[in-house]
This record gives C-alpha cells, sequence and structure tokens, in this order.
C-alpha cells in the first residue's frame, strides 16, 4: 500500500520541473516506506510530458504523470486529490529544490500520532539579498517571493504554510473538502491562496498542523520577482483573493456594506503616514499595504457589479 504521494503541479517550466524531479528522486527515505511522485500537467505546451515521461522510465513505479486540461493550479492539485494513492499527501513546486531530507522529515509526524497536517521551511536558492527598499520589519512581504521560515524550531502552526512546503492526511480532504476553484492562479493571474485558504479551513475546525524546520525546500526567486512593480502586483492579488475568502464568512456578510469606506479610510491613513515617513523600506510597507488594501475595494466592486447584473436579468418570455 502507498503511504506517501508527493503531488507537484506545472504548467509551462519544463526546465526548472526537471531540476525539482531530480531533486525529489534523490529524497532519503526509510526503505520499508512505499511513495510516489504525481505530477499533474496543467496543460503545458513546452514538452513537459516528455520530461516527466523520461522520468517515469528511468524510476519505474516511482513517478506518474497526470494530464489536466482546465487551466489553472487547484483544477490541477483537484486531480491530483482524486488520482493520489498515498495515505499522506505532500506538496510541492516545479520551481523548487528539495532538501534530500525534505520529504522524511515533513512527512514522519503525519504516519501516527496527533498531527494532520505539516509545513516546512522555503528558503531562497543560491545567492541572494534583498533590496534596499524591501521591508524587513514585515515578514509577511516574504511570501510575495514564496519564502517561508518560522525559525528554527517544530512548533503547533497557528498560521498555513505555503503550498510549495505542506503536507496533509488524505482524510482531511476527505473531511473538509479540495481546493477552491475561485482561487489558485490561472495563466497571467496572480490572485493565489489556494493552499492557504484550505489550511485555514483546518486550523478552524480545531485541527492540529505542524511546523517542521527540517523539512527544507530551496525556492528560485527571478530578479524580475524583486522591483517594486512586482510587490505592488503581488499585493493587490492578495487583497482580491483575501476578500473572496473573507466574504463567504458569516462576519464579512454583516461587514460588507462598510468595507469601501473603512478600507479608503485605511488607505488614507497609510498614505499620510507614507508621505511623512523617511526610511525606504518603511515607507514601502505602506504602499504594499494600499496596494492591498485597494485590491480587496477592486473585489468588493466587481462582486457587486456581478451580484448586479444578475439579479438584473430578467427571464425571458416567449
Amino acid at each position: 500500500m502507498t503511504e506517501i504521494t508527493v503531488v507537484v503541479c506545472t504548467y509551462n517550466r519544463r526546465g526548472s520541473l526537471a531540476k525539482a524531479l531530480e531533486s525529489i528522486a534523490n529524497s532519503a527515505m526509510p526503505e520499508p516506506t512505499a511513495w510516489e511522485v504525481l505530477v499533474v500537467d496543467n496543460n503545458s505546451s513546452d514538452g513537459t510530458r516528455e520530461a516527466v515521461e523520461e522520468f517515469c522510465s528511468r524510476y519505474p513505479n516511482r513517478f506518474r504523470y497526470r494530464f489536466e486540461p482546465q487551466q489553472g493550479k487547484s483544477y490541477a492539485l483537484n486531480a491530483a486529490l482524486r488520482e493520489a494513492k498515498g495515505d499522506v499527501l505532500a506538496f510541492t513546486d516545479d520551481d523548487v529544490v528539495v532538501d534530500s531530507a525534505w520529504l522524511v522529515n515533513l512527512t514522519t509526524p503525519l504516519l501516527g500520532g496527533k498531527w494532520f497536517g505539516s509545513g516546512g521551511r522555503t528558503l531562497p536558492q543560491g545567492n541572494f539579498s534583498l533590496p534596499r527598499w524591501f521591508p524587513v520589519q514585515n515578514r509577511h512581504a516574504l511570501g510575495a517571493l514564496a519564502l517561508y521560515d518560522l525559525g528554527p524550531h517544530a512548533q503547533q502552526m497557528s498560521e498555513p504554510p505555503f503550498g510549495n512546503n505542506m503536507a496533509y492526511r488524505k482524510q482531511m480532504f476527505q473531511k473538509y473538502g479540495g481546493f477552491r476553484t475561485d482561487l489558485g492562479p490561472p495563466p497571467g493571474n496572480e490572485v493565489r491562496g489556494e493552499d492557504s485558504e484550505f489550511a485555514c479551513r483546518l486550523l478552524s475546525a480545531g485541527e492540529l498542523l505542524c511546523y517542521q524546520p527540517l523539512a527544507v525546500v530551496y525556492h528560485e526567486v527571478p530578479p524580475d520577482r524583486l522591483t517594486k512593480r512586482y510587490f505592488r502586483r503581488w499585493f493587490s492579488a492578495k487583497g482580491h483573493q483575501e476578500f473572496r475568502e473573507l466574504e463567504i464568512s458569516s462576519q464579512a456578510k454583516s461587514l460588507v456594506h462598510k468595507f469601501p469606506l473603512l478600507l479608503l479610510a485605511r488607505i488614507l491613513v497609510r498614505t499620510l503616514l507614507w508621505m511623512v515617513t523617511i526610511k525606504p523600506s518603511k515607507r514601502f510597507s505602506y504602499v504594499i499595504e494600499m496596494a492591498y488594501l485597494a485590491g480587496q475595494i477592486k473585489e468588493f466592486w466587481t462582486r457587486r457589479r456581478s451580484r448586479g447584473n444578475r439579479k438584473g436579468k430578467r427571464p425571458h418570455r416567449s
């Protein structure tokens, strides 16, 4: 019986995917452990299938290929949930390199005991330095670079892990459902959050997730992500994402009519702080907060217009 399935969803990243799969293939796992790697190709056009099939040939019964034509990462992830054979599902991305002990450290707590999910550290690959304007005082800003580090000590998690380094018992998906398809990035869209939203469902229900600092993956940080423009776009998309998550809660429904005024007031306060602040990193921290709030406002009006259009449509009478 397969104990662990490693899930890698990919779209047009044949080069980095090969590096990721090579590192996973070199995982140091205890000999009795039955594990597989399931690669879900989300309609790639760059020869991804041939690259994965090479691994299937080199490592028979270890690697499997699945094609998912519906564009969007959440569709690929949900396809993996249907296809995976493991009792524990470990998730990583097609642009990382995993440590040889990553898989065993991430999944061992889930093979027995009290834990139902886990997350590890995501560190930058190679030589890496943050720009002078990066808001180092804002730990969550690292999320825009897909980096995650809660420190060197194992602990119970009170915040969601990142999708490039997380694992859950399969029964969690059977109990709480799959990934939301209105979240998760389709090509050309920065709206994400399918991973954190699922984890938040579990945390809200009282399920225990553990942070495993020795479960390490190394994420490439391309130069085009170390720009102010990228950070503004990313935080605007995060505002869209978190409003979508919040809108379905009963608390949000009671506050939703007040959202524009509340958010505009917060933007005004941050604009004034930005104007009187000298330190570059602190100034840019206010900029990304404003981008985040503006994203929430845009999502509010998009949803409101959509509801208004639906109400305005009259049934056709013959």
